[in-house]
């Protein structure tokens, strides 16, 4: 059954008449009045609605059911990432949002491509909002991770998290321990914490200021190993180990 983000209230017998990007979708699929779909407005599970009117450019549902489902990942990931240049920060926004992201923070550093401000920057983030809505319907998640503002690494590291999630800087300088035995000893061998945060670079990662920078201000350094990732690959791999569970046994 087609899923629509619909960031509205959803009330079980009601109908609502769907945003213009799920409407045009409505449309483009030719569902007549009586066809079924899913929606979702990131509060929590999902909605079975029937098309009960379709308009030149809108379209009505009926709200019938509501389902408390979550897809959500077992830990809270955060990613803070230099970005990295052309389409390839949109990968890295699709792919994080299927693999359960819980916010991705775009950075801008010393060995960055991409420069954005104002309002580039505003209709980047809204662009991007937009990819993480597109992968949410695909993969199932009722909740669309958080895209937010551009920020220069520097103003950047001084935030106050509203939780205190365990917090790892991708660091190309040695000695680091790798992300594996991190999250273990950070743990202690037990279950994965409910947040922990990455920071990583764009391409040619952070510069070695920006490294200690983020050691300073509480960063951790880990590592993903002796192969040089691609600076999308290398957030990915990490927010994959993080929501792994634990191993058990010997």
């Amino acid at each position: 059954m087609p899923r629509f983000y619909c960031p509205l209230p959803l009330t079980v017998g009601t109908t609502v008449d769907l945003p213009p990007s799920a409407a045009r979708h409505v449309q483009v699929l030719r569902l007549q009045p009586g066809d079924g779909i899913t929606l979702f407005n990131g509060e929590g599970g999902e909605h079975s609605a029937t098309v009960t009117r379709m308009g030149r450019s809108d379209v009505q549902v009926a709200v019938q059911s509501h389902q408390a489902l979550e897809r959500e990942a077992p830990v809270a990931v955060h990613l803070a990432v230099g970005m990295p240049a052309n389409d390839r920060m949109d990968w890295l926004v699709e792919k994080a949002t299927e693999l359960g992201v819980a916010s991705i923070q775009p950075l801008m550093t010393a060995h960055s491509v991409l420069r954005l401000k104002g309002e580039r920057a505003d209709k980047k983030q809204a662009h991007w909002h937009s990819v993480a809505v597109a992968a949410c319907e695909q993969c199932g998640r009722n909740r669309v991770p958080t895209i937010h503002p551009v920020k220069e690494l520097a103003d950047w590291l001084g935030t106050t998290w509203p939780a205190d999630p365990l917090r790892w800087v991708l660091s190309l300088a040695s000695p680091t321990l790798a992300l594996g035995q991190a999250l273990h000893q950070a743990t202690h061998g037990q279950p994965t914490p409910r947040a922990v945060a990455f920071l990583s670079g764009p391409e040619g990662g952070l510069s070695p200021a920006e490294d200690a920078q983020a050691r300073a201000a509480g960063w951790q350094p880990t590592t993903l190993g002796n192969r040089v990732l691609r600076a999308e690959t290398a957030a990915l791999a990490a927010l994959t180990l993080a929501t792994q569970p634990p191993p058990t046994g010997r």
